[in-house]
């Protein structure tokens, strides 16, 4: 008994980070979306590749797109620190965003918000 323990412990394990992984954005009707279908934007004052011009106040309404630390940069999908210290997912260089006001997936009420937030697309 002892050793079925032992021998099962790794694998319930390998099971339980399994299920922590954040899966990466995905393409949903031609835009951006996160695993659970909430769209995705892009901030206009975001000019320089990498780095997040939201930050203060601007998060409470349009949070980073988060990644856990199992998350992996891949091709034109990379991580970048957030203003909250975590970190954020960019596509070519653009940080992620989501609309706080989108209650439900397919939601996309932040686009074109004040002519400077748009959804993301490929």
């Amino acid at each position: 008994m002892r050793k079925s323990i032992l021998l099962l412990a790794p694998l319930a394990l390998a099971a339980l980070q399994q299920g922590a992984f954040a899966d990466p954005p995905k393409v949903e009707n031609g835009r951006f979306v996160t695993a659970d279908g909430m769209t995705l934007y892009t901030f206009d004052k975001d000019t320089k590749p990498g780095v997040s011009a939201c930050t203060g106040g601007c998060m409470n309404y349009w949070p980073p797109a988060t990644a856990t630390s199992m998350d992996k940069p891949s091709g034109d999908w990379t991580l970048i620190p957030s203003a909250d210290g975590k970190q954020q997912w960019a596509y070519k260089g653009h940080p992620l965003y989501r609309y706080s006001a989108d209650k439900q997936a397919g939601d996309a009420k932040g686009d074109g918000f004040k002519d400077m937030w748009h959804v993301a697309k490929p």
